[in-house]
């Protein structure tokens, strides 16, 4: 049975060092968790982007609270209920480093039942680490701990709300924010590893009268595109100068597909994985729950939209409109624009690896696109689905019998995606963690089981269909004795 109740002490108040970054500058600020501040109404339309502030690890630890509240807050250009983390849509990011801990104390101050999943992250499925099968009833607060592998890969990251039934509706209404895992600077040239990073967190909300809708949400219904919790903010860059942009879709189920007129995405990382070699993009589709890492050079004086376009995900899906998000200032003294990489972080593929097993998995929904299932089967926490071993390199082929595209994510483990659709991926970059299928369509991917064990899941990250069924168990079983890392 799923535990309804983890193990779970009283609220305690804890003193916390924490580092709070505004505008590039980092601060010391001593802050009570249990008075998180509010979102702040500068957050309003036209306003310049604000990065959220930072909750940082010092010595090798980050020790944090999280508290979970519905609040009347500053979303976009309006004040509306929300559910909050810290007081917050737009929470803090969580910025730690490869081989740190992190003790969270995660409050439950809101009416339903709760827990925390930290996106992507190589960390252990089991209590009381990343475990989505545990629940933190109201008033409770949960202890997690993380001990991240010294070999973790940098880049963007989220943690978000992964209840079972309610995760479409817990996300949407706004539990989720950043993780960042540093060390992409060291693989830039000396002369790009102190260049200005922005994140760009894209949350999307729905109006039901002064309130974020939470519940009966239509993926193709009228949605307002936040980034960073503002609307429309203003991004300023200097003419020629390279800027490190974090995007990430930390919303609940629409698509991005991000476009900057003039302007090139040149991608560093995908879903917190470098890349071995840098790729340019015109545009980018973005999933809900991928990101890509990427440096942007400023064009000429002027201005720019930073927009989504149009985009549709077939004729059982939803088209999204072409919708301005945010506008880029280009102005002061030009700069001149750097060279950028070609090569990039240290390769890894498993190409020529032994594959110890195959794995269909695929993806069907009944004619009302009201029910979805993996292999015929809605989510049971109670039945394993695939059962795969330590040390071991496995391929999976997904394959979307449906008429709308649907995306893949698997929890503790990035994969290498092989081919869509029976074309091959380019080799410099394949590594991710989410990952659109289109309709009709099939991805094959090979996926390495490293450091590990314990039960886990893999699902369509659009959170309205994973909550109407459409997620597996994944069990993780030793193939000879425990490694080191088993339930750290």
């Amino acid at each position: 049975m799923r535990p309804r109740s983890p193990s779970a002490w009283l609220a305690a108040g804890l003193a916390l060092a924490l580092a709070f970054t505004v505008g590039g500058t980092p601060l010391s600020w001593a802050a009570d968790p249990a008075r998180p501040s509010a979102q702040s109404a500068a957050a309003g339309s036209g306003q310049p982007l604000q990065d959220p502030p930072e909750l940082v690890s010092h010595d090798g630890v980050l020790r944090a609270r999280i508290v979970v509240a519905r609040r009347k807050v500053v979303v976009g250009d309006r004040e509306l209920y929300a559910l909050t983390y810290n007081g917050r849509y737009m929470p803090p990011t969580l910025r730690i480093c490869p081989g740190d801990r992190v003790e969270l104390a995660m409050t439950n101050g809101g009416s339903e039942d709760t827990n925390l999943h930290v996106h992507g992250l190589h960390v252990s499925p089991e209590s009381p680490s990343d475990d989505i099968f545990i629940a933190i009833k109201p008033g409770e607060t949960y202890h997690y701990g993380y001990r991240f592998p010294s070999d973790i890969t940098p880049g963007t990251y989220w943690y978000h709300s992964h209840e079972h039934l309610r995760s479409a509706a817990q996300v949407a209404g706004g539990e989720s924010g950043i993780i960042i895992v540093d060390g992409l600077q060291r693989y830039l040239p000396r002369s790009l590893r102190h260049i200005t990073e922005h994140v760009v967190a894209l949350k999307d909300d729905q109006v039901e009268g002064d309130s974020v809708r939470t519940d009966n949400l239509s993926i193709g219904a009228p949605t307002n595109r936040t980034v960073n919790g503002q609307q429309h903010p203003v991004i300023s860059i200097r003419p020629g100068e390279t800027q490190l942009w974090r995007l990430a879709n930390i919303g609940a189920n629409i698509y991005y597909k991000l476009h900057l007129p003039g302007r090139t995405f040149h991608v560093i990382a995908q879903d917190g994985y470098p890349v071995s070699r840098v790729y340019s993009a015109d545009s980018l589709v973005i999933p809900a729950g991928a990101r890509f890492d990427v440096l942007v050079q400023g064009g000429p004086p002027g201005t720019s939209q930073l927009q989504t376009l149009a985009y549709d995900t077939g004729p059982a899906g939803n088209r999204f409109p072409q919708v301005d998000l945010a506008t880029v200032v280009s102005e002061g003294s030009p700069m001149r624009p750097a060279a950028l990489p070609v090569g990039f972080a240290p390769g890894d593929d498993l190409g020529d690896a032994p594959i110890a097993a195959r794995h269909d998995l695929v993806y069907t929904e009944n004619a009302a696109g009201t029910e979805f299932y993996i292999n015929g089967k809605k989510f049971d926490p109670d039945r394993v689905d695939v059962t795969s071993k330590l040390n071991t390199v496995e391929e999976w082929r997904v394959v979307n019998h449906t008429g709308e595209n649907h995306s893949f994510h698997v929890h503790t483990n990035h994969f290498q995606l092989m081919s869509v659709n029976g074309a091959p991926t380019p080799p410099g970059h394949r590594w991710y963690e989410t990952v659109n299928v289109p309709a009709g369509g099939t991805a094959v991917l090979r996926i390495r089981f490293d450091d590990f064990t314990g039960k886990t899941v893999l699902h369509c990250h659009i959170l309205n269909h994973e909550d109407k069924g459409m997620m597996a168990v994944l069990n993780i079983v030793p193939d000879g004795p425990a490694s080191p890392h088993h339930g750290s």
